[in-house]
């Protein structure tokens, strides 16, 4: 297998790996150049050391819009790197519910189902029913049902910060989501920009060879306007 040297490293690397630094783009040539200074447009380095290369440019561009990586941050570039999946890195963790949790939840899926409000509907009735109507001048809790009113406060009282404990939960469980779905966002945006770096250097590539090829086929030109030359000549 045809090899050669990268002179930006020393290391040998197969020929098909092989790029030119003036084909690279200028952001990413000059972190190479910042820390390489010997490095010239006009040498050759693998695709592996610009990969690289291409990685530290964005973790510089992340930490210059953001600061100071967040650990979501650091797993995204840590999944570009080894080229895995971040949905491998983004594991849901299992939470054990407290007693209080559990009943919480129970109590605002109950508090908030057509069941409740049926039962509960159904209660006032029978009460009312019966104070006004079975026990007549014997009510336990005449009109206007002081009793049934405090029933009711006290009721309110002890659902709403039950209620309100399970949605701060939810809400918990909503932040850690939203923070996956940026995880992933994030990398999707720097894989498009490392993809079009990839894009660009291909096209530019490209062009390179179509130039290469248009020189050869010039010489070849040259070379056949000389030949027809000596040939009129004699």
């Amino acid at each position: 297998m045809e090899t050669f040297v990268s002179e930006l490293s020393n290391i040998e690397f197969p020929v098909s790996e092989k790029i030119s630094g003036k084909i690279i783009r200028a952001s990413v040539l000059g972190l190479i150049q910042q820390e390489n200074p010997h490095f010239k447009p006009d040498m050759y380095l693998s695709i592996n050391e610009l990969n690289q290369y291409r990685e530290k440019y964005i973790e510089i561009y992340l930490r210059k819009q953001v600061g100071e990586l967040s650990k979501s941050e650091s797993i995204v570039l840590e999944s570009l790197k080894d080229k895995s999946i971040i949905s491998d890195k983004v594991v849901e963790e299992k939470v054990e519910f407290t007693l209080g949790q559990r009943v919480a939840d129970k109590v605002a899926t109950f508090g908030g189902s057509w069941t409740f409000i049926i039962s509960f509907g159904s209660f006032l009735a029978v009460w009312i029913c019966i104070n006004i109507f079975w026990l007549a001048g014997k009510a336990f809790d005449p009109y206007p049902f002081i009793l049934l009113n405090l029933i009711l406060s006290t009721i309110a009282a002890i659902q709403a910060p039950v209620i309100m404990m399970s949605q701060n939960r939810q809400e918990e469980k909503d932040r850690d989501r939203a923070k996956k779905d940026y995880m992933v966002n994030l990398k999707s945006e720097m894989e498009i920009r490392m993809l079009h770096e990839k894009m660009d250097h291909l096209i530019m590539n490209q062009q390179t060879e179509v130039l290469e090829i248009h020189k050869v086929q010039i010489d070849l030109m040259n070379d056949i306007l000389k030949q027809v030359k000596e040939s009129v000549k004699k």
